[in-house]
């Protein structure tokens, strides 16, 4: 549900907005009486827990636990994200009945003041990060799944077109490399100790490279769909108690993101960046063909197995990318224990899959 004002201030949030929300929602005969909140802070988001008690006679759902997220997206130094989380919950995946989104009661976002506000669903009761559980071959069989759902509606050139959503420009996948490029300089001399001895020849062939080989897949727009592109633990929930259902939350894209590009980044930065080595090698293929499977229920029968898995192999380097980005300015030490491990397990991925003769073979 979109609505026109932007909420910027729990002191804008009354019980008479609620109340209208709520009923345009339709989850609400009747009027919210009182609220309690409790506040939160994201990386760029505040958010506020909502606690409602309905009048008497109020009749609908009428949700006692709701999520509010109020959002500045612009961070300063000439970057920023737009409204694409708000559209990833009103209009990207409505029509997607087994799409892993949290309800949305009410969005809204102003281009002139760059913010936006979600109220979502209150799971925290039943849910919690992925990261606060070891993954499991149930788990990943949903997660494939859920995004195979959301891959599934925008796949291919016909589809993207009708969501005016082409594919990125070299010059627009140069950039995304280019940003995290500056981090190699910053790694690499500081964290041998930490890398096997070839890891970092790699990185350098893998810079100079692999970019030419992601922009020569685009000339084939079959495995191109609209992409969450941070699907991280901290970014998916996931049952307390059992597997399903699961959640894919923030989608909030950088604009030198790439937001229409192979589905299968996704699956990419949850089993290669985030799962342990041994649990991705068990698990990456089922979890793979499991994805292949439902994209061919969702209506994807051009797209084939082995085709995957050569996409599989090309983006698994991406993720250098994604950890090297975290030290763009300089070694980011607040985030070592994310972005270390996330480089070794790329590597150590890269050479299970032998990724690098992909970009040697290309200079043939």
């Amino acid at each position: 549900m979109m609505s026109g004002e932007v909420i910027t201030d729990l002191g804008q949030v009354t019980t008479a907005w609620l109340t209208a929300v709520l009923t345009r929602s339709g989850v609400l005969n009747g009027t919210v009486e009182a609220f309690s909140v409790d506040n939160g802070q994201g990386n760029w988001s505040t958010n506020a827990a909502l606690r409602l008690r309905y009048a008497p006679g109020a009749q609908g759902e009428q949700p006692t636990h709701l999520f509010l997220k109020m959002v500045n997206t612009n961070l300063g130094d000439d970057e920023s994200f737009g409204p694409s989380e708000v559209y990833y919950y009103t209009r990207d995946y409505v029509d997607v009945p087994d799409a892993p989104l949290i309800r949305c009661y009410d969005a809204a976002y102003s281009p002139e003041s760059q913010r936006y506000h979600l109220l979502l669903d209150d799971l925290s009761a039943t849910h919690t990060e992925a990261y606060n559980k070891t993954p499991t071959l149930e788990y990943g069989l949903a997660l494939a799944e859920g995004l195979a759902a959301l891959h599934g509606r925008w796949w291919g050139a016909g589809r993207l077109a009708e969501a005016h959503a082409p594919l990125p420009s070299p010059a627009h996948i140069q950039r995304f490399v280019d940003i995290a490029a500056p981090g190699v300089h910053h790694i690499l001399p500081h964290f041998s100790g930490d890398l096997k001895p070839h890891w970092p020849d790699m990185v350098r062939s893998l810079y100079n490279h692999h970019p030419q080989q992601l922009i020569q897949r685009t000339q084939d727009h079959n495995g191109f769909t609209l992409i969450h592109g941070d699907a991280g633990p901290y970014n998916i929930l996931v049952p307390r108690q059992g597997e399903r259902p699961i959640y894919l939350i923030d989608r909030q894209p950088f604009d030198w993101s790439l937001t229409t590009w192979l589905g299968v980044y996704d699956l990419v930065y949850a089993l290669v960046l985030d799962w342990e080595p041994d649990v991705r090698r068990r698990l990456e293929e089922p979890v793979l063909r499991h994805y292949h499977q439902h994209l061919r229920r969702h209506g994807i029968e051009n797209y084939t197995w082995e085709q995957l898995w050569a996409d599989y192999r090309l983006i698994t380097p991406m993720g250098v990318y994604i950890a090297t980005e975290y030290c763009r300015g300089g070694i980011n030490e607040k985030l070592r224990w994310v972005w270390l491990p996330m480089l070794q397990r790329t590597l150590t991925a890269c050479d299970d899959l032998d990724c690098r003769s992909l970009w040697e073979m290309g200079r043939d």
